[in-house]
């Protein structure tokens, strides 16, 4: 495909379809639920942007993506044809379900030469919240007080390390407040138990302090290659405590310190991503990153700052490919 004859370039994005509800199958069974192709509001205020600055979208779903092991080959088809050819790929990735083989496909395009914002290895290691720790205070980034338990007979003493009750409990691979709690005494953490088990990996479970001067708000840093392009404020709807837009969080813009941003900024460098949302939490030792993600939304940000978000990435994304391709 290559250059559109106006000279722009055509850009994929890989997203993930939506899942209204229940569980995808292959039977063909159209009484139960499915993954439906429904379009998320990062994708179309990307394709919007794309658009506007002259490029062409093209549209990657990557349960429409089959992976091809040819004797000694390899390649990807879409819908069962020919894939659809671009000049960069922005990949989306990062639902719970099915991520194996989400980084797989942005793996096999990075395999096939494509050029890919926000490559394989780098969204693992986002993803994994154990792994960012580790990579995080090796640099001597500052994270929450948080253990690491896979037995429930560990949990008391857990709970001690990081200061007692109240504490937030989380799974390793959650996403948008899902698979989070915070548990306030022994009498609640049974009960919390098992639904947060469902959303982890293995039985894995993160005992992380509570910080109480963060007055239940965390700041989210929008960072594109080496700069904080905008930030804001998101504060827990009352009753609740999770900050996320997509759990019903307010939000308003910010002003990060020189010394936020610079944390923003390093941790995206260090897991190895071109864009990111960081979420920094202000607690009386300093800001601490409570996580580096890799498929940051862009509703909340574009509603309360005057920056175009999804407008800065395409031209980053454009500039980088001139770049590559020199």
């Amino acid at each position: 495909m290559g250059k559109n004859k106006k000279g722009g370039l055509h850009i994929g994005l890989l997203t993930v379809s939506q899942m209204v509800s229940g569980h995808s199958n292959m039977s063909g069974d159209t009484s139960s639920k499915i993954y439906k192709k429904k379009s998320s509001s990062a994708r179309n205020m990307l394709v919007k942007a794309i658009r506007e600055l002259g490029h062409t979208p093209v549209s990657l779903f990557c349960d429409d993506c089959q992976l091809f092991f040819e004797t000694k080959d390899s390649k990807i088809m879409y819908k069962g044809k020919k894939m659809k050819k671009c000049d960069i790929l922005i990949s989306r990735v990062g639902s719970s379900l099915g991520f194996d083989v989400e980084l797989s496909t942005v793996k096999q395009f990075q395999l096939m030469g494509m050029p890919v914002i926000n490559k394989y290895l780098a969204v693992a290691r986002a993803k994994n919240k154990l792994r960012s720790m580790q990579m995080l205070t090796k640099a001597k980034i500052r994270v929450p007080n948080t253990v690491v338990v896979r037995r429930f007979e560990y949990l008391d003493q857990a709970i001690k390390q990081v200061g007692g009750y109240p504490v937030v409990i989380k799974s390793a691979f959650g996403m948008q407040g899902t698979g989070v709690a915070i548990i306030e005494s022994r009498r609640s953490l049974y009960s919390a138990l098992d639904v947060l088990w469902r959303y982890g990996d293995a039985n894995i479970l993160l005992i992380q302090e509570y910080v109480a001067e963060s007055d239940n708000s965390d700041y989210r840093a929008f960072v594109i290659g080496d700069k904080v392009v905008a930030a804001m404020k998101r504060k827990a709807k009352k009753g609740d405590f999770r900050s996320n837009v997509h759990q019903g969080g307010d939000v308003e813009s910010i002003e990060l310190t020189e010394e936020e941003r610079k944390i923003a900024v390093r941790s995206t460098k260090l897991m190895g991503l071109d864009y990111s949302g960081v979420d920094i939490m202000r607690s009386s030792n300093g800001p601490l990153v409570v996580e580096v993600n890799a498929n940051p939304g862009f509703a909340g940000i574009n509603l309360v700052t005057s920056i175009d978000v999804p407008a800065a990435l395409v031209d980053y994304t454009v500039k980088k490919y001139h770049k590559l391709t020199k």
